[in-house]
């Protein structure tokens, strides 16, 4: 669509020759002849660009200018005065307005000014519809869950969102602590302001002090240049720290000092940087117990454990698999060009049934690959992983009756014979003992088979 443009002047010939400057370069014109009719028909969000006149009778340009930013302060604005008039522009300009041209105008100038502000307001409007969704995406309904437990975790959220306290958030990997973090970030007063992450175990304990805090140039060999700490990149933000119990003890009392005073130095500096930084850390760890065993400070602990926020593992809200089941289904049938609509009762009954100990991220990643691989639209039990399929009732897996004797190499090695050839007797049931299909059914080659049913003595069951 053509960029909408309002040209806002009182000197009909020029408007005139504007608009038909305008029109030319395909841009959809719109006029007004004075401040009052320009205001009459603004709307936030009508036009791309207005090209305003400073001096007008009535309502001048200034006035004009001042009382649509103040409706829409992104909305590009470029002054017209006459020329020789550059400081009442430059004054405009520093009022809001983007940039200025004079009269008479010179058409390249006109269109280099003209092509940046509209480009400016494109960014603008992209950058509006980007935080916009990235507000929906954390939005708390975006959380899926409707489990007991889910809502107990939502109700201490909301209530804390608006807080500037503290937020601990524990649960095991994959229960998804970060999103729970950006979900209270992005509701939150600072909103607008940068979420800054870090990983706490991603980074060697040596680099975690500069990361967290930067360095000046020179603070030791490799600082071949000074660099800004996530501290100071999160001013007036929220810093989340993730596997915080994974940081050491001398780095946990630099992150104290930080929380309580608000302010830091750079590594190879003594100049104290001030910070307003909301913390948010999470832990798959029992930091509790850490600080029993001397490995977390206790200090640090009950500064960032104001706030608990507990996320269920996903064996514990199971009743939120199929909620998750269809937010997944979408999303992938959208990420990959696929048209799943349902899954059979017998394929969400092993969901159901199995304990997931990678919680929603080990979900999310099943659920891919079934989706990608699935040549039907409805995904069955054998689109689900093999270890999965092995909950299917017909198939035990030995654990009660553990031979300890053995080392656990071995003993798992016998388990996983003897869930194979569970599993092949039923493919064999299920084709009448007919090889050929069998081996179809598991997706083996014939002669895998047959020497499979010779280690596992099924030849003379067969006979």
């Amino acid at each position: 669509m053509a960029a909408k443009i309002l040209v806002v002047d009182d000197d009909q010939s020029f408007r005139f020759l504007l608009e038909e400057a305008l029109k030319k370069e395909g841009y959809d014109v719109s006029s007004a002849v004075s401040g009052e009719q320009a205001l009459e028909l603004y709307q936030p969000d009508k036009f791309d660009l207005i090209t305003l006149d400073v001096k007008m009778p009535g309502i001048d340009g200034f006035e004009v200018l001042s009382r649509i930013k103040q409706i829409s302060p992104q909305q590009q604005i470029v002054i017209i005065t006459a020329y020789g008039a550059q400081k009442i522009a430059i004054e405009a300009v520093k009022k809001g307005a983007y940039d200025y041209f004079t009269k008479p105008f010179d058409i390249d100038e006109l269109r280099l000014i003209i092509s940046r502000s509209l480009e400016c307001s494109r960014l603008n409007r992209e950058n509006r519809q980007l935080k916009d969704e990235l507000h929906k995406r954390y939005d708390f309904d975006e959380i899926i869950g409707n489990s007991g437990k889910m809502r107990e975790v939502f109700e201490i959220m909301k209530k804390v969102v608006n807080s500037e306290v503290t937020v601990l958030i524990q649960g095991e990997s994959g229960t998804g602590k970060e999103l729970a973090a950006r979900a209270i970030h992005f509701n939150s007063a600072r909103k607008s302001n940068p979420f800054v992450k870090i990983n706490c175990a991603a980074i060697p304990d040596g680099l975690l002090e500069s990361e967290l805090f930067g360095h000046e140039k020179g603070a030791f060999t490799d600082a071949s240049a000074k660099k800004i700490g996530r501290f100071e990149a999160a001013n007036t933000g929220t810093i989340f720290l993730d596997e915080i119990g994974d940081m050491s003890l001398s780095t946990q009392a630099k992150v104290l000092r930080a929380l309580q005073e608000k302010e830091f130095e750079r590594v190879g500096s003594t100049q104290l940087i001030k910070v307003d930084v909301r913390i948010i850390a999470a832990t798959n760890k029992d930091l509790f117990r850490g600080v029993k065993e001397s490995e977390f400070r206790e200090d640090l602990y009950y500064r960032i454990n104001v706030v608990n926020l507990q996320l269920p593992a996903l064996r514990q809200r199971r009743e939120d698999i199929p909620l998750l089941f269809e937010y997944f289904m979408h999303k992938f049938n959208q990420e990959f060009n696929k048209a799943i609509k349902h899954i059979s009762l017998e394929a969400m009954e092993l969901l159901m049934k199995y304990s997931w100990p990678g919680n929603i991220r080990e979900l999310e990643n099943v659920l891919q690959r079934a989706i990608v691989l699935a040549e039907k639209d409805m995904l069955t039990k054998q689109d689900l992983p093999f270890y999965i399929q092995c909950l299917d009732n017909e198939i035990k897996i030995p654990t009660e009756s553990v031979d300890f004797s053995k080392s656990l190499l071995d003993t798992v090695k016998d388990i996983v014979d003897d869930v194979e050839k569970q599993i092949i007797i039923k493919a064999l049931k299920k084709t009448n003992w007919n090889r050929t299909e069998a081996s179809r059914l598991l997706k083996i080659s014939r002669k895998s088979l047959f020497n499979k049913m010779k280690r596992c003595n099924l030849l003379e069951e067969e006979e």
